[in-house]
């Protein structure tokens, strides 16, 4: 919790002079409290897949919160003194805060010391809408002439003495509105909405997707603040219906750079790009570096046919277009002759460091090689144009709809929402920023207005075509319901033989599995179609699945090189739901029983930092190579049908145990 050395020590020397008091207990005097102006772990969210998965973990009711793309700051104020923090607990740029010393204080007025956790971003001062990612930078002011930067607060961990995390967060969430006077466009509450029902949590998150925001954070009403420990939920597009609902665009790679650590002196960072056919030049789009498994990565190192130039601006071919930052060691020989990739991220967006149009893609990741497609076939420019304008209101979001009415039947009965009259809560960024409510909780209150239509439950084989049920051939071809229902009973021999409808030979189909890609037409909406209540690890059955059921769904090896143990200690509650998803993507699961051999690749916790004392003593039988990692890499992974980097998921480990590849400390 606490980054401050000094009061640690302090706190565990032993003081002769000091006279024990009988009611304090060791425990309590080993716990070194929040300090004013020292900064704190700040609490963090993990991914959520699904609405089944919100009410799942939030049985209690949740806070809707929008999630704001700007940079994480904790405040601390003490009189007159005021200290901002990043996400990484390092001083933040003073442009990005200085304007806030003049309207802190106004807008909390009995507030003389105080720990705030928030948001800043840019916002449109004439509508009050916020502005795309990255234009807090310094050379972006010229740009955004008519813009400031605002301070969006969501929680309160010290107020006037008085340390709130250990209060719920319904009662955080007062204080803030009790104590806090909006100012607007420059200090302001974050929007939420308390939330009960999962029909609500869909019509939510797809209010949200239709404004553009960036998704939601769901906070459990009754939930402490715990610093470091991912115990929020945030929902975005490119989490939900298997990644089908994030942006992404199928393109050439145009060269690639050495890699650091463990992947260092292979190509592992990766140039993206698209064709444009009036110039007849090559522009770049994205570098990513995901998305691929070890054996892939290794059989590119000869299949890329590449050019040394080793990052020289002068060196790039004729028909390379790119600005010195994205010059990269390597290009290819022949563009033409190169492959074509999958690229999906968050969102499309437009920093200005790429040639085509400065479009780009946010978070990329290699989702699939499309070995069906070549240069010609290959997202081009002009489409890549049409990508980067579609309307949010054009995604399909029948699925979300199509929430069990039970879901949430085991869990506690909802918490009655705040009695008595209504209270003045004025949204962020919103045009209408004076609109009355009948509930502070439920009204809307977001960064730009939309005309709200009637959220219809549309049956599934009714549903339009979204993006996952598009493809470019026959063999992309989603099944009708009835097939999909079919499915489920055929699962177990698709794993085990080629399917004979995938489109695939079987020589192909050995390369999909090998490299852990996922095939045309194997992804999370299939899923749906065969009984998604069934077979979803997501799903609010989960906890009743037998280990035959399991094997009945595992269809994606994507872990299937992973010899991985559930840590000891780890949370009870949920160990049957980390085995099943284990037993889902492929791993091979060690035990105790059968033994912690030299082959363990990977130790799953629940917990984000591992002291050296806990280590030494509870993993000594284990191979010092072996990965620690967090829960949230098993979900992200599932969620995403990809093996994602230990790193991103890596558990802090207080002392020298691991020599694993990972950043531990």
């Amino acid at each position: 919790m606490s980054r401050d050395l000094e009061a640690v020590v302090r706190r565990f020397l032993p003081n002769p002079e000091e006279k024990s008091c009988p009611s304090s207990s060791p425990s309590s005097r080993n716990k070194v409290a929040i300090s004013l102006m020292t900064p704190v772990l700040p609490m963090l969210a993990e991914a959520c897949t699904s609405v089944e998965m919100a009410m799942r973990k939030c049985p209690n009711g949740m806070l809707s919160e929008v999630k704001y793309d700007g940079e994480r700051v904790q405040v601390h104020k003490s009189g007159n003194d005021f200290r901002y923090f990043s996400r990484s607990l390092k001083p933040v740029l003073p442009h990005k805060v200085n304007l806030f010393k003049d309207y802190i204080g106004q807008a909390f007025p009995d507030g003389d010391d105080l720990i705030l956790d928030s948001e800043v971003l840019m916002v449109d001062n004439e509508t009050g809408q916020p502005l795309p990612f990255g234009t807090l930078g310094i050379h972006k002011k010229a740009e955004f002439k008519n813009a400031n930067v605002c301070l969006f607060v969501f929680d309160c961990l010290y107020y006037n003495g008085e340390i709130l995390i250990d209060k719920s967060m319904l009662e955080r969430r007062n204080i803030l509105k009790d104590r806090m006077t909006e100012i607007p466009n420059r200090i302001m509450l974050s929007e939420v909405h308390e939330v009960h029902d999962p029909r609500d949590l869909a019509e939510r998150i797809i209010h949200v997707l239709k404004l553009g925001l960036e998704g939601l954070v769901l906070k459990d009403i009754d939930s402490k603040y715990e610093p470091g420990k991912r115990h929020w939920l945030k929902v975005k597009k490119d989490y939900l219906c298997g990644g089908a609902m994030a942006d992404s665009a199928d393109l050439v790679v145009l060269g690639a750079w050495y890699g650091t650590g463990n992947k260092g002196g292979m190509l592992s960072v990766f140039l993206m790009g698209c064709y444009d056919e009036k110039r007849d030049k090559w522009l770049t789009v994205t570098k990513v570096h995901t998305g691929h498994d070890d054996a892939t990565l290794a059989a590119l190192q000869d299949e890329l046919d590449m050019v040394k130039i080793g990052k020289d601006a002068e060196k790039l071919p004729n028909w390379l277009l790119a600005k010195k930052p994205m010059v990269p060691d390597f290009v290819a020989k022949d563009p033409k002759k190169q492959p074509v990739w999958e690229i999906t991220g968050a969102e499309f967006t437009n920093q200005g460091v790429h040639t085509a149009d400065g479009i780009s893609i946010r978070f990329p990741r290699v989702t699939r090689i499309r070995d069906d497609k070549d240069w010609s076939t290959a997202t081009n420019l002009e489409e890549l144009r049409n990508l980067f304008k579609r309307e949010p209101e054009s995604l399909d979001f029948d699925h979300l709809l199509n929430v069990p009415t039970d879901v949430n039947a085991r869990h506690t009965s909802p918490r009655k929402k705040p009695s008595g009259s209504p209270r003045k809560d004025t949204s962020p960024g919103k045009v209408e920023s004076a609109r009355k409510r009948t509930n502070s909780w439920d009204m809307p209150s977001t960064s730009s207005k939309i005309k709200e239509e009637p959220l219809p439950g549309t049956p599934v084989k009714k549903r339009k075509r979204d993006e996952c049920d598009q493809g470019p051939s026959s063999e992309d071809r989603i099944p009708s319901e009835s097939e999909g229902l079919k499915m489920k009973h055929e699962l177990k021999k698709e794993t085990e033989e080629p399917s004979s409808t995938s489109g695939f030979s079987p020589k192909k189909e050995k390369r999909f599995r090998d490299s852990g890609m996922k095939r045309e037409g194997e992804d999370h909406c299939t899923d749906r179609l065969a009984g998604e209540t069934e077979r979803s690890f997501e799903s609010s059955k989960d906890t009743s699945a037998s280990d035959s059921d399991v094997e009945d769904t595992k269809f994606n090896n994507v872990l299937q090189d992973v010899r991985a143990s559930l840590a000891p200690g780890f949370d009870t509650s949920r160990r049957k739901d980390a085995r099943k998803m284990l037993k889902i993507l492929g791993a091979t699961i060690v035990t105790p029983e059968n033994g912690h051999d030299s082959t363990t690749t990977h130790i799953i916790h629940t917990r984000m930092e591992i002291p050296s004392s806990v280590i030494l003593r509870d993993f000594a039988d284990f191979p010092r190579t072996v990965k620690h990692v967090n829960v949230s890499w098993l979900e992200e992974t599932a969620a995403r049908s990809r093996k994602q980097d230990e790193v991103q998921h890596a558990v802090q480990l207080v002392g020298d145990y691991c020599n694993c590849s990972c950043i531990h400390r």
